[in-house]
């Protein structure tokens, strides 16, 4: 028997290697909600990354190091509920994967079996190889963080470049092999020399996806709320605003005020009465008014 059911294409960790070798810039997106991640995936995203971000840009947290799992996961099922096309990475949180090999399968595994993710993301080099081999021998699909790797942030001194000088550098060259070499389907770099990040994607077989880290990147990660400019107080550098959502949202939420004030809104096309003859016998049974 036919069918006409048309089943939709899902990205997978192939379409990565693909663009690699066709040189073909990966484009991803931060989400943490079904709207967002709806928008993203109709816009045609290829990636969508439920970042542990969603500390500070949505629960207003200075650092990320106060999101759970039970956080994540939530934020998880929430984007994924509406992905019919983009593959969806998420971040393994603080304290999620450091403690234990054993811990950081679970938790990663939650992601997916719970959350609905297709990959996890976590933060550091070498010293986590045995924790990344454990997780992809679950089955589980690895993104590697390097450069600012904001749960470091305490350790680092705040959020800013990494590996400027030439040993920081060869570090993180080391630490981006090694993890390519332990089965990373790829790698984001952040906030760290332009020209120090096109040297490592040209070296890497895996593709890099840069944020603050240059145009010599496989690919390209930004924040939802960054990219629409929704945070006016808010802008780095790095960060190309594509629309002004903030003071979009502010014009619209006052002209509702002045609406509401002003009984403008609502107005009959934004009302339903009830049926003549209803409204006739409702009235004929309601007592004569005491004025």
């Amino acid at each position: 028997m036919s069918t006409n059911l048309e089943i939709p294409h899902k990205n997978t960790i192939t379409l990565f290697r693909n663009k690699k070798q066709n040189k073909t810039p990966i484009t991803m997106v931060t989400a943490y909600d079904y709207t967002s991640a709806m928008i993203a995936d109709a816009a045609g995203l290829d990636a969508i990354l439920v970042g542990d971000s969603l500390g500070m840009v949505m629960m207003g947290h200075e650092t990320t190091l106060q999101v759970s799992m039970d956080i994540m996961v939530y934020h998880c099922q929430c984007v994924s509920r509406a992905v019919k096309h983009a593959f969806v990475i998420a971040d393994m949180p603080f304290l999620s994967y450091q403690i234990s090999n054993e811990e950081a399968v679970r938790n990663a595994g939650r992601l997916i079996s719970e959350g609905g993710a297709n990959a996890v993301k976590l933060e550091g080099g070498m010293e986590f190889k045995s924790v990344i081999k454990a997780i992809l021998h679950a089955g589980i699909p690895v993104m590697g963080h390097l450069g600012l790797t904001p749960q470091s942030v305490n350790q680092m001194g705040g959020f800013v470049m990494q590996a400027r000088q030439s040993d920081q550098a060869l570090k993180l060259m080391d630490d981006a092999h090694c993890l390519q070499e332990t089965g990373c389907f790829s790698l984001v770099l952040e906030s760290i020399p332009a020209n120090l990040a096109d040297y490592v994607s040209k070296h890497l077989q895996i593709p890099t996806i840069g944020i603050g880290a240059g145009n010599g990147c496989d690919g390209q990660v930004l924040v939802w709320q960054d990219i629409l400019g929704m945070n006016a107080s808010f802008q780095p550098k790095f960060v190309k605003a594509y629309a002004n959502l903030h003071q979009t949202i502010t014009d619209a939420l006052s002209q509702y005020q002045q609406d509401v004030q002003t009984r403008a809104f609502p107005s009959t096309e934004h009302s339903r009465e009830m049926d003549e003859d209803e409204w006739k016998h409702f009235m004929g049974c309601m007592p004569p008014r005491e004025d």
